[in-house]
């Protein structure tokens, strides 16, 4: 699966940001497993909320006719890391997304849509029976009493309890690549080894939550949506739509929106950072925090 999923990503021409310069969307990703019956797919309708599907719920969905145990199932998680020249990019930005962050939100992200179809037709030409939970016609968005905006179906849960990475203060899934990412993943009727997971703490790769320091994320954000207490999802999304959504129209000459600020210029932006690379940003960034951009 992990050969699948890195020769797709290195040889489609579908990975691409459709610009002029015909820039790859993504680097050479990270991939994980997880079982089908980690009991950590059950906590996570406690933490969601009631309506988060485990993976024998999608797959059971998804063939009805197959009775399923959830310990013949795996969850395949994957991490596509930005490119260096789209972290560079928006890397400068203090308000707005650059061209490359918005392309690779709309264009790359449509190419996760046919990696996750690859992945599934290389399991049905192997004899495997497998669905994509955000493809489902079942998936949708959710308002959930902790998190406001969730959805039935988390591929950042999915890549934690594959092992990939733990969450930080924006909510961003911290991985050995860093937080300038996208995820996704597939639940399949096969037998695969899980990942180890190298932490026991859902933050523990954010210095916020386990040293007390860092936090430029905060400083980072142009609307005031991260903060000692966490992330304003709401203020968050008023800024991406319709905020960001008429910035990218205007400037860059295309339907898109995007962000992640929070994501990029930060010492969790490529790797899990350290104590030495925060005291590092903190020696380096000498900009002002730029004016809170007015959202309604």
């Amino acid at each position: 699966m992990e050969s699948v999923i890195s020769e797709f990503i290195a040889n489609s021409p579908e990975n691409t940001l459709q610009n002029p310069a015909n820039d790859k969307a993504f680097e050479n990703p990270l991939v994980g497993f997880s079982r089908g019956d980690d009991p950590l797919y059950e906590a996570s309708r406690t933490f969601v909320g009631s309506f988060h599907w485990t993976p024998q719920e999608i797959f059971s969905m998804t063939f009805p006719g197959l009775k399923t145990e959830p310990g013949e199932l795996s969850v395949i998680s994957w991490i596509l890391p930005q490119t260096e020249a789209t972290k560079s990019d928006n890397r400068k930005q203090r308000s707005f997304p650059s061209d490359r962050w918005a392309r690779a939100r709309i264009y790359g992200e449509e190419f996760n849509g046919k990696l996750r179809r690859h992945v599934l037709a290389s399991l049905a030409k192997e004899g495997y029976e497998a669905v994509s939970p955000v493809l489902s016609p079942h998936w949708e968005m959710k308002r959930s009493e902790q998190f406001v905006f969730s959805s039935n179906w988390s591929e950042r849960h999915a890549a934690y309890i594959a092992g990939l990475g733990t969450f930080g203060l924006c909510d961003g899934l911290i991985t050995s690549r860093g937080k300038a990412l996208r995820i996704g993943s597939v639940v399949a009727r096969i037998k695969i080894a899980p990942t180890p997971r190298p932490y026991a703490d859902h933050h523990a790769y954010c210095l916020f939550f386990t040293k007390g320091i860092c936090g430029a994320c905060i400083d980072r954000c142009p609307v005031r949506a991260i903060g000692k207490g966490g992330h304003d999802k709401l203020r968050c999304f008023k800024y991406l739509k319709p905020v960001t959504q008429n910035y990218v129209q205007s400037h860059y000459g295309f339907d898109g929106y995007g962000c992640g600020l929070c994501q990029t210029g930060v010492p969790c932006e490529s790797k899990i950072p350290t104590v030495e690379d925060v005291e590092a940003y903190i020696n380096l960034t000498v900009q002002p925090r730029p004016a809170s951009i007015e959202i309604s």
